[in-house]
């Protein structure tokens, strides 16, 4: 479930291996967890206040509660969709 925006444009986010765990988070930033592979990717933590990356959270809030398996904030859509969001916030 999700939706989709128009345009991809290169993110200034940062993906990393789910096995990577120990990667540090730079600061100003929240790794979290995408897709049925848990992708990890790190994203700017101003993210959190725009209403495309909170309908995300609302989804994992919903799937998950506050008890997220991974460590970090497990988002319950497709890797594309998160893209799509990110990318769109990028543009902004």
């Amino acid at each position: 479930m999700g939706f989709r925006l128009p345009g991809i444009r290169r993110a200034s986010f940062v993906a990393t291996q789910a096995a990577s765990k120990s990667v540090e988070v730079p600061k100003g930033y929240i790794a979290v967890y995408i897709g049925e592979e848990m992708k990890r990717f790190m994203v700017p933590i101003s993210y959190l206040n725009h209403s495309s990356f909170q309908e995300l959270l609302s989804q994992a809030e919903e799937e998950f509660g506050y008890d997220h398996p991974m460590g970090g904030l497990t988002i319950p859509c497709r890797e594309q969709v998160f893209l799509d969001v990110i990318s769109s916030l990028n543009r902004q």
